[in-house]
């Protein structure tokens, strides 16, 4: 592609500190109009920094930032947006307790000293119906939306602004693939208007599929820049972590097919969410549930773990037949049932409490294990090779990957039977998705048995031993071996048969 002489945004010599840390150290990097730029590295490579600097949320220690070629001080967000740089951030900025309608209005062009332009809301309401968003009503409270829809709302809020620029930090990071391709849709369609875009994803299928350049950053400094399709992911990986990962995934071993049954469910149903899902989760085995966002997946999971009301059908654990009415019935050591739940942030975690307070909150309670212990985390822990100054810093002090880590840990540490992921990887980097992968074919091999809810169907290939794809609240078909392709897994979530055991 043939880039304009003068980048939309330029950093020179910008480096950024907090005290003794350097976030950011001596960058040079540039995007240009009319193209999408995607901007990789694992956790802590300054990838959050950058964007934050070109969005005005912090400013630079050192060097300057020029913007369509006139030098600026981004002293606050809402200069950064005048000048046409738009940010979704991956920590979701919508208010909660306020309307659909009223987060797209906030900050919008024209909104001051008390007015709020509705002007945008129209446009705002075309933009998700193009990202199947229709359902998403303008007087729906955002505490209301699935993670995903907030996601659909940002979007959408990002582009009714107008941008020169437009940053997506993680923004397709909850959605299915099918929406995914209809939000690239419209990326493409900003670039063809001369939109530059810096496009921030931890998913390679993403950045492959969309990106014209790629940047990569590693420990805050800026490595190199190339074009899309020059190297492979070996190379990327290495340059990214520098170190040669040679496989993300860990290699599978043959399943036992006659091991002992974990978990099995007859006909498992919820009036409005799943209905007749039958499956047997064995020991040593992980078994994915696929498909698009929002057809029941996520809700076979809540019912499992006892969060759900009126549940039809049998369970059985270890071959006796339960009825899980509670989360603290679930978890214990008869049962042996762990969730960690989607939205670590809202769900799996007390952002304000230390790590330590975090870990014990799961082992509270249950018969047989002190959760004051702290050596109980510990070998997950370091498995997971958790950075932190130490287990009495606040969890919101920790990046997305390392959050998650301890979401893990609290559970594993109640060595469960049956251990429930719901997107686990979600918008967490490669080095840290690649110690996650080796920990859960690790608590396989011990005998663990897995469900892997994922909306990443390349871990549903590589790292499941076979996946059950839902399709309107019910599993459609069944995949395993040579069936576990992405195009049967697309095909099945679109309810097109083209392989594997049929449902229904």
């Amino acid at each position: 592609m043939v880039l304009s002489s003068t980048p939309v945004v330029r950093l020179s010599g910008v480096s950024k500190t907090y005290g003794s840390t350097k976030a950011l150290t001596e960058v040079d990097f540039s995007c240009f109009s009319g193209e999408v730029h995607a901007i990789l590295g694992e956790n802590g490579a300054g990838k959050s920094t950058l964007i934050k600097l070109i969005a005005g949320v912090v400013q630079p220690t050192e060097g300057k930032i020029t913007v369509n070629g006139k030098e600026l001080v981004l002293k606050n967000p809402s200069i950064a947006t005048s000048h046409g740089l738009v940010c979704m951030f991956q920590e979701l900025s919508l208010v909660p307790d306020l309307s659909v309608r009223e987060n797209i209005m906030l900050g919008a062009p024209g909104t001051g000293f008390g007015w709020l332009n509705s002007k945008v809301v129209p446009q705002a309401e075309s933009i998700l119906e193009q990202i199947d968003g229709a359902h998403i009503r303008m007087s729906m409270r955002v505490a209301d939306l699935t993670l995903a829809e907030r996601q659909q709302v940002e979007i959408a809020k990002a582009l009714t602004r107008n941008p020169k620029l437009l940053i997506l930090d993680e923004s397709t990071s909850a959605l299915n693939s099918s929406v995914v391709e209809k939000v690239f849709k419209l990326i493409r369609k900003q670039r063809e208007l001369g939109v530059g875009v810096l496009f921030i994803s931890h998913r390679f299928h993403e950045i492959e599929a969309l990106a014209d350049r790629i940047s990569i950053f590693r420990n805050g400094q800026y490595v190199e820049t190339f074009d899309n399709g020059a190297f492979d992911y070996g190379y990327i990986i290495s340059r990214m972590v520098g170190q040669r990962i040679d496989d993300i995934f860990p290699p599978k071993k043959v399943f036992n097919t006659e091991a002992e049954e974990v978990l099995k469910l007859d006909s498992y149903s919820w009036k409005g969410g799943f209905n007749n899902v039958s499956i047997t989760l064995r020991q040593g085995q992980i078994t994915g549930f696929g498909g698009l966002d929002g057809q029941g997946q996520n809700e076979v999971l809540l019912g499992l773990f006892g969060l759900l009301k009126n549940t039809a059908g049998e369970i059985q654990i270890a071959g006796h037949s339960v009825k899980i009415t509670h989360p603290k019935q679930a978890k214990a050591p008869d049962l042996g049932i762990a969730l960690v739940p989607e939205d670590r942030k809202t769900e799996g975690l007390v952002l304000e409490q230390s790590i330590a307070r975090n870990l014990e909150l799961s082992a509270l309670g249950t018969k047989g294990v002190n959760a004051l212990d702290p050596t109980i985390y510990q070998t997950f822990l370091e498995a997971l090779e958790l950075k932190c100054n130490s287990l009495d810093q606040p969890v919101s002090q920790l990046s997305g990957g390392n959050q998650q880590k301890v979401a893990l840990a609290k559970w594993l540490a109640l060595n469960p039977r049956c251990l429930l992921l719901a997107d686990p990887t979600r918008g967490i980097d490669v080095k840290t998705k690649t110690q996650i992968y080796a920990l859960l074919r690790r608590l396989a091999d011990s005998g663990i048995a897995v469900l892997l809810l994922s909306t990443d169907f390349e871990e549903l290939i590589h790292l499941c031993d076979d996946a059950h794809i839902f399709y309107d609240g019910e599993i459609v078909s069944h995949l395993k071996g040579s069936e576990l392709t992405a195009e049967n897994i697309i095909a099945a979530s679109l309810n097109i048969q083209t392989g594997g055991e049929v449902h229904g």
